[in-house]
């Protein structure tokens, strides 16, 4: 709690003590209140209390250790890729991926002067990222923090008007800032996308469109990848993500994060799944959930 800037503590005492007393109602988020996750909160889960945790490991430990009932935490964005770590807290929580959510992405710039007197803007390195040919041409520098609207409120404890944070528009009159610029991200189609886990899955009933994330390791073969990708062209199971990763620093065993449309018990999906098997060392399904929009 107390890696919250000083301006943030009294609004995450308040948000921790009403999710403590009524745990099944809360969600917890990665960042300080006014962050893009506690946003996503609100949209996603409207009758949720928002329970603020200051790095994802912290975020994932409230819903297993029974704080929260679900944690919804952001896995990619359409502009800066993969959330980083995100494919090793995933599998390493224990949790279940119970849906998902999208989330516009608006970046603010604000401080306590004005726009002329920035010299530096802090926020997450995602944020930055997106946000770096504007912060180029404005000439201002970069700088990493753990979270947007913690950066707010850092900025906003420094009072230095040659400091400035990237945040949603909200997070500037939560911590008495200035708006010095809005939409600021280098294109229009930022959006980012947010799992919710559970300490358990959900039955697969009540929707159309399905997805199923899933992780797994090939056997060290010629084309071991290209056989165990065959089953889902093959039962026309569409693949919507597929990115490899590595584990260990070993560069000798290469991981693979992915989703596709279905579900467990569609006779298609079930034979893809099964040659998935067949031709990799383990797989491992971290949840089915109800597809928030429509691929393709």
């Amino acid at each position: 709690m107390q890696n919250y800037a000083a301006p943030a503590r009294p609004i995450v005492d308040a948000m921790i003590a009403a999710a403590a007393a009524d745990p099944e109602r809360a969600v917890s988020f990665q960042g300080a209140p006014g962050a893009n996750s506690h946003v996503a909160v609100a949209e996603a889960f409207p009758e949720a209390l928002p329970l603020p945790c200051f790095s994802f490991e912290d975020a994932l430990d409230a819903v297993k250790d029974g704080r929260a009932a679900h944690a919804l935490i952001p896995i990619e964005n359409s502009l800066h890729g993969r959330v980083a770590d995100i494919h090793f807290l995933l599998p390493e929580s224990g949790l279940v991926i119970t849906g998902e959510h999208f989330l516009p992405i608006r970046h603010a710039l604000m401080g306590v002067g004005t726009r002329d007197d920035v010299a530096e803007a802090m926020s997450h390195p995602q944020a930055l990222g997106q946000c770096r040919h504007w912060l180029r041409a404005h000439g201002i520098q970069p700088v990493n923090y753990p979270d947007t609207a913690g950066a707010a409120a850092i900025v906003a404890e420094l009072a230095d008007p040659r400091v400035a944070a990237l945040a949603p528009p909200g997070a500037a009159a939560l911590y008495g800032l200035n708006l010095l610029g809005v939409d600021i991200a280098d294109a229009e189609h930022n959006m980012t996308r947010f799992v919710a886990l559970a300490r358990g899955s959900r039955p697969a009933v009540g929707a159309d469109e399905w997805m199923t994330t899933f992780i797994f390791e090939v056997k060290n073969v010629p084309a071991a990848l290209y056989k165990a990708m065959g089953g889902f062209a093959t039962n026309n199971v569409n693949m919507t993500k597929l990115e490899s990763y590595q584990r260990g620093g070993s560069f000798a065993a290469t991981e693979f994060f992915c989703d596709v449309e279905g579900k467990p018990g569609e006779p298609g999906f079930d034979r893809a799944m099964e040659e998935l098997g067949f031709h990799s060392k383990w797989v491992r399904v971290l949840g089915t959930y109800p597809q928030a929009r429509r691929r393709g």
